[in-house]
């Protein structure tokens, strides 16, 4: 395609977009990671490459560097950074900065976690230039002109739906206290569930060191504020911090944290899985929950419940098990549960107070069957009990004579006597 005087690279306003809105996200990434998440229909990474070369021109894309495996990395100027806001709809406030200088490294970190934004979204490819053909040429999709596209397992959300570099403020934050900063954060309510937070680990840092990322977690999700919301005249009402950044989870407990390892050839399986035990065991305290005792009363089994509200759903999963099977396949192991499952499943607390509740109405409908069944059999018992009463009674009988007074021969009781 040629190109023009304002874009002499030949790219399309569609495919401009869709690099403002991937650089907005994951601000520095390969164009071939952009066209994986925003337009894997196209068949090559060239018109993302065309794409980026033209917003270049215009100030708004810049490249500093490349990836280790040797792919041109690119990112947003400032300016680039407004525009990256118009596209995805946000307050250029919100849109973090510019990532310059972190693809002179090759950003491995950052690199990884655009992996793991690419397959959790799972953008279906869409055919491009619908170009009509009466014989499909070898590696097109019949009717297109497009390259067909390798399957895509499906994912959750959209481009629009993710942030990167999300820091969560810790009030009075200083160097002992410092913000929490979370790596990616996926809000796809559409699908049905609650605000994401992801952590992708590339096992390149002590165990104990991931752990601690938890405790600093729970600290923020602990943080109580007032509501102003609340008249004054009431006191006003302290309300958990986080959730002026996210939604109510409809659960019990925080928002989940997803850990995504990544460990590359550092660690071989064996060596991942027993990663993932020490990181498990290391954050029981922040992911179990209490265990609350209920029943046992009148000779009832006693049961219970566990209280979630002050826990931590952690889920683990690898960027292996992503990129093969897709996010919405059974690859989350949830800290707890005993199985890999699908996420809705994995985010599900099975034991928490509504099983509780529903086993409680059960057994009230049981007490409640039991209590009729007596009462009935009270009553078949009662007219075999009473029939002594109720039943045919002996007849009377007649008193005794009174004999005569034998000193006289006249009754007894009469006058004289």
């Amino acid at each position: 395609m040629g190109g023009s005087l304002t874009y002499p690279y030949g790219s399309t306003s569609l495919v401009r977009g869709h690099v403002l809105a991937a650089l907005g996200v994951l601000k520095v990434a390969s164009a071939d990671q952009i066209r994986r998440l925003t337009c894997p229909g196209h068949k090559d990474s060239k018109g993302v490459r065309n794409a980026c070369l033209d917003l270049a021109k215009h100030g708004l894309t810049q490249s500093d560097g490349y990836a280790r495996d040797g792919q041109k990395l690119w990112g947003l100027t400032t300016l680039g950074l407004t525009a990256a806001a118009e596209t995805l709809g946000r307050p250029a406030a919100d849109m973090g900065g510019t990532a310059r200088g972190a693809a002179r490294s090759g950003a491995p970190h950052a690199m990884a976690v655009n992996e793991t934004v690419i397959a959790l979204t799972g953008t279906q490819p869409v055919p491009t230039r619908p170009i009509l053909r009466t014989t499909p040429t070898p590696g097109t999709l019949a009717g297109s002109g497009t390259a067909a596209a390798s399957p895509v397992p499906a994912g959750f959300g959209s481009v629009t739906s993710w942030a990167t570099e999300v820091v969560h403020p810790m009030p009075g934050a200083s160097r002992t206290r410092a913000s929490v900063r979370t790596d990616a954060v996926l809000r796809a309510a559409e699908d049905g569930l609650p605000a994401l937070l992801v952590e992708v680990d590339r096992c390149t840092e002590a165990d104990d060191v991931l752990a601690a990322k938890f405790a600093r977690y729970r600290e923020f999700f602990r943080v109580q504020v007032k509501d102003h919301s609340v008249a004054v005249s009431h006191g006003g009402q302290h309300v958990p911090l986080w959730e002026s950044f996210y939604p109510p989870t409809g659960r019990d407990g925080y928002p989940p944290i997803a850990v995504v390892f990544d460990p590359g050839t550092r660690l071989g399986e064996q060596a991942l899985k027993n990663r993932m035990n020490r990181v498990l065991e290391l954050t029981r305290d922040h992911w179990s929950g209490k265990y609350e005792r209920r029943g046992g009363y009148g000779g009832e089994e006693p049961d219970g419940y566990v209280d979630y509200k002050d826990a931590i759903p952690v889920l683990f999963t690898t960027l292996t098990r992503l990129q093969d099977s897709g996010p919405q396949a059974a690859v989350w192991w949830r800290c707890g549960h005993r199985s890999w499952e699908t996420l809705t499943d994995a985010l599900d607390n099975p034991r928490d107070v509504r099983a509780w509740r529903r086993r409680e109405r059960e057994r009230h409908k049981a007490r409640q069957a039991r209590q009729a069944r007596e009462a009935r059999e009270r009553e078949e018992r009662r007219p075999a009990a009473n029939e002594g009463w109720d039943g045919p009674r002996v007849p009377e009988q007649p008193e005794p004579a009174t004999p005569p007074c034998q000193t006289c021969g006249g009754p007894l009781g009469g006058a004289g006597h």
